[in-house]
């Protein structure tokens, strides 16, 4: 069948067949050329899929992260909370603590006048 294609060919000058023969071989380097950067394109497309891929994720992670981060800041807040709940109740306890000498005192206190009223 090569020989069908050639025919045409028959009867040119060498210069236009030396001319024919470039072009033909810059074709066929320039189809060369072009499924190289078709294959380049095709893996570039798929390294921009997996970048998509990777920045979807991080968000998606950094969501999460935020979520729980929210949450632990509510949480801190409520033991603060309680924290002074605590503190107060301390403060409580020690005066509820000194209450029974001061009772005691002032019970001491007024036994001396009455005492001293008796005699």
């Amino acid at each position: 069948m090569s020989w069908v294609v050639e025919e045409w060919k028959e009867g040119l000058s060498p210069e236009v067949l030396q001319k024919i023969h470039e072009l033909e071989s810059q074709a066929v380097k320039l189809k060369k050329e072009h499924q190289q950067r078709q294959f380049q394109l095709e893996y570039l497309e798929v390294a921009l899929q997996k970048q998509k891929q990777k920045v979807k994720n991080e968000k998606n992670e950094a969501a999460t992260l935020k979520r729980e981060n929210q949450h632990l800041m509510e949480l801190c807040d409520r033991l603060k909370a309680k924290q002074k709940i605590s503190n107060v109740l301390q403060v409580k306890k020690s005066q509820v603590n000194i209450q029974p000498g001061q009772l005691n005192s002032s019970k001491k206190n007024i036994k001396r006048p009455e005492q001293e009223l008796k005699r």
